[in-house]
């Protein structure tokens, strides 16, 4: 195998050097092929860290031009190690940023009220009150519906500002895999004068 070509994928993923050989050896030789065979593989280990505690990590905040809007959140990781590295910042600005940006109201679809869903569901169903659609085609319309609404209150279901093809989610899948521990956003909130 091409130490150089080892290399150059090392420097690009950040990746581990058996990893890069091996990679490498799987995409036969092919660059892009093996940095998307380590970003898959990165996701998969990081969806295992999820039966992990988070108990460390740090506060961030951001306060936008004028101040006249802030962001304050807690990020969480395993260790105090993690939360002092470049990346676990990054990740938290980031964050910041985004709060900031789109103004969710909640982390996660399941922080959400019931009544609130339920109330979200009943707002669908009486637009299409007349319609007289079979039932199993209303019940995906008001999921799809239900879905738009998470990415527009849930920060996890929002898209990346800078890469809408990407969920916050997908974001913080993308931390954990590089730095190999837990992430998980506690709290979070917006001040606005």
């Amino acid at each position: 195998m091409n130490l150089q070509l080892i290399k150059e994928l090392r420097e690009r993923s950040g990746a581990g050097i058996l990893d890069c050989k091996n990679a490498l050896d799987e995409s036969k030789g092919e660059i892009e092929k093996a940095i998307i065979i380590l970003r898959e593989k990165g996701l998969a280990d990081a969806q295992k860290l999820e039966t992990r505690e988070t108990k460390e990590g740090a506060i961030f905040s951001y306060i936008h031009q004028g101040s006249k809007l802030g962001v304050m959140l807690e990020l969480n990781c395993e260790t105090d190690f993690v939360a002092r590295t470049e990346e676990f910042k990054v990740l938290g600005k980031e964050l910041c940023l985004q709060i900031a940006a789109l103004n969710p109201l909640y982390i996660k679809p399941e922080d959400i009220p019931p009544e609130k869903i339920e109330q979200e569901r009943n707002i669908v169903r009486k637009q299409f009150e007349g319609q007289k659609k079979p039932e199993n085609v209303l019940q995906k319309i008001i999921e799809g519906r239900l879905s738009k609404f998470y990415e527009e209150i849930c920060l996890l279901n929002q898209p990346y500002i800078r890469d809408p093809q990407k969920k916050i989610n997908d974001l913080i899948l993308e931390s954990q895999a590089k730095i190999k521990e837990k992430i998980s956003i506690s709290r979070f909130i917006i001040f606005r004068l």
